[in-house]
């Protein structure tokens, strides 16, 4: 794990084009896919039967949805990222979003962030942090996603 902690807000545009952080590694298990698919009505066969997948799926076994990947990127960057001097950060948006290698059932990820902009604003700052997912052993990324934000001092 690679953490970055900035004392105030205004201490990330000297550090814009930079990678700040890696999370730690977060295995993703069959469990937290059957809960995703329950809560987004996702059921597709390829994460859920595991029998199926071992027999028809490409990847030999059952795969996480992409949108679980990327909706576990703000956790992960709650976890190695730390801006002092913050009242609130509000998801704004994501840009670019892309889903390039699955991740299989008990594989471990870990997230980079780079620091890609940060546009000052009344009252804080839009900053937008550049998120690749790794998986552990693969030379591919699982997903790469700009995260855009918005942080209010």
């Amino acid at each position: 794990m690679q953490t970055f902690e900035a004392s105030c807000l205004d201490e990330l545009a000297g550090h814009v084009g930079k990678t700040l952080a890696i999370s730690d590694w977060l295995t993703i298990s069959q469990e937290r896919i059957q809960q995703f698919a329950e809560v987004t009505g996702d059921l597709q066969w390829i994460h859920l039967d595991t029998e199926r997948a071992r027999r028809e799926s490409p990847y030999g076994t059952t795969i996480a949805h992409g949108y679980l990947t990327l909706s576990l990127l703000p956790g992960l960057s709650q976890s190695c990222i730390t801006v002092q001097g913050t009242r609130m950060a509000v998801n704004y948006g994501l840009n670019r979003v892309r889903f390039m290698a699955p991740v299989r059932v008990d594989a471990r990820i870990r997230a980079h962030f780079t620091l890609q902009s940060y546009e000052v604003l009344p009252g804080g700052a839009q900053v937008i942090w550049q998120a690749q997912v790794e998986v552990e052993g693969s030379d591919k990324p699982a997903c790469m996603a700009e995260m855009v934000s918005r942080r209010y001092v």
